[in-house]
């Protein structure tokens, strides 16, 4: 192992001191994890930047260090890097940061931060395929739950080294109460509500081939969008609207794409799908359903927020972080989705709410609220 190693468009070398750091498990993608890093550097522009690999333009213009994994076949397979991210993370970082902000889902908080340097951990979630296998199939195996045994207590130790923890949602810090036995705050993620609320055509943003895509769609539809994985339940979707005859649109992409065709071919609902949509077919996906239904359990969940600044209600699990956001905002309706039966009633709620008033009351949860709140955070000490 030989630690990390500074890249980078706008430096090559590392400082030797540092207002700041900020540190993120991995980039590959453009989640709502990163979406939490790039509002993370808007907030802090002078701080560097540290993570596992980085295989997206997020970074772009930034001094960024990589570890040795980056320069390895790897960083292509988070399963088999995963032993190697324990060690690599208690390596210390260049220079001498007076404060470390720490986004983590997996082992980020294990960072080795040196004497004197304070360490925020926001945590959008503790590894659930150590804490919550039956909500991670990568720990639901005889070897991953032997392994957990032994990494439950190495991982709460680090959560201990914090200086301060946060957390996307009450649902999550619950969590860490449970998982790290650590008090925490929570400080909502970021979403881009205020041009969401501004914008009620997404038309001149779509290429021609996306604006023929939805034109050729049904009048009303229900909504299923998010990444083509098991546990977000996409199948539900297709179900739900079955039963209710109404159409489905599921845009996404992911492992699952082929299952849920076979669902949708075999479930008698009408349902169309659109692969990898860009964020402004999303929106105007957004837009134009009927009713954005979000079956997942999710720690936060950024796209019920967004829907719902676009002016769709939801209809979600009432398990998670979600219902947090609509209880607050009043955008929406929440139920035990593998147990109701009553969806029509469950629509008609969510399509009399007053989309008008829930799509202002989405401004809490902007990315200016987001930065501003981790300023006062990170400077409270």
């Amino acid at each position: 192992m030989t630690g990390f190693a500074v890249t980078g468009t706008t430096a090559r070398t590392a400082r030797a001191t540092t207002p700041g750091l900020i540190v993120h498990e991995w980039v590959e993608r453009w989640g709502g994890a990163e979406r939490v890093l790039d509002a993370m550097m808007d907030a802090f522009p002078e701080a560097g930047v540290r993570v596992l690999w980085d295989d997206t333009p997020v970074l772009d213009g930034r001094e960024v260090t990589e570890s040795w994994i980056a320069r390895t076949p790897l960083r292509n397979n988070k399963a088999l890097a995963l032993p190697a991210m324990l060690p690599t993370w208690r390596v210390p970082s260049p220079g001498s940061p007076e404060w470390m902000l720490v986004s983590s889902h997996l082992f980020a908080h294990h960072v080795k931060a040196r004497p004197g340097t304070r360490k925020y951990v926001y945590a959008h979630t503790p590894a659930r395929y150590i804490w919550e296998p039956e909500r991670d199939h990568r720990g639901d195996s005889a070897w991953a739950r032997a392994a957990s045994t032994i990494l439950k207590p190495i991982d709460r130790r680090r959560a201990a080294e914090a200086t301060s923890i946060a957390v996307n949602s009450r649902f999550t810090g619950e969590r860490v109460t449970r998982a790290w036995e650590q008090p925490s705050q929570v400080i909502y993620p970021p979403v881009d509500t205020k041009r969401l609320v501004a914008t009620d055509d997404w038309s001149p943003f779509l290429t021609d081939d996306e604006q023929r895509q939805l034109d050729a769609l049904p009048a009303h539809f229900l909504l299923g969008a998010s990444r083509m994985v098991d546990y977000k339940r996409l199948d539900r979707v297709i179900q739900i609207g079955a039963q209710v005859k109404v159409p489905v649109v599921i845009a996404g992409t992911g492992p699952s794409h082929v299952a849920l065709r076979s669902w949708a071919a075999a479930s008698g609902a009408e349902v169309t799908f659109i692969i990898a949509p860009s964020d402004a077919m999303l929106y105007a996906l957004y837009r134009r359903a009927l009713v954005y239904v979000f079956p997942a359990v999710e720690d936060f969940g950024i796209m019920p927020v967004e829907a719902m600044a676009c002016g769709t209600p939801i209809l979600a699990s009432s398990v998670g972080g979600v219902p947090e956001t609509v209880e607050a905002v009043g955008g929406g309706v929440t139920c035990e989705i593998e147990r109701w039966n009553d969806w029509d009633e469950l629509i008609h709620q969510a399509t009399s709410l007053d989309a008008a008033a829930f799509r202002e009351r989405t401004q809490m949860f902007s990315r200016a609220r987001f930065i501003a709140e981790l300023h006062d955070w990170v400077g409270s000490e």
